[in-house]
């Protein structure tokens, strides 16, 4: 798999493996989204990785759109069947030209209160995330 693939996939295996479909094409999504947009790197691992670092190059905890790059925790694959899910929906998520999430650029769970969520417009939730466009 392509480095790209590889950094959209593991978007969506850490943010929505146990999410239907529809959730894990739309995080895969708001990266292409991302990408699209000349606020944010233009291509994936840029994106995915996208945030504040210290001196040292390490990204700042809780500080990231991607939360699983910025949560101290190292980044092991555990369910196969669900990284393989995961791979398949970043290349269809590359490949098509439907955007279920209508141009969004953010997204969080229930469990979390962004104060950036009062300037965005509400586009759809879709199992346990809501995303917003500009």
């Amino acid at each position: 798999m392509l480095e790209g693939l590889a950094c959209i996939a593991m978007a969506v295996y850490f943010e929505a493996r146990s999410e239907p479909l529809a959730g894990q094409m739309a995080v895969a999504q708001v990266v292409i989204n991302r990408m699209a947009d000349n606020r944010w790197p233009n291509e994936p691992c840029g994106v995915v990785h996208e945030g504040p670092v210290n001196s040292k190059g390490v990204p700042l905890r809780h500080r990231c759109q991607f939360s699983f790059y910025c949560d101290g925790k190292p980044e092991t694959i555990h369910e196969h069947e669900a990284w393989r899910t995961a791979e398949e929906v970043a290349e269809a998520a590359m490949q098509s030209t439907i955007d279920i999430t209508e141009g969004s650029l953010y997204y969080h769970t229930p469990d979390v209160n962004p104060k950036w969520r009062y300037t965005k417009n509400k586009v759809i939730q879709i199992g346990n995330h809501i995303f917003y466009s500009e």
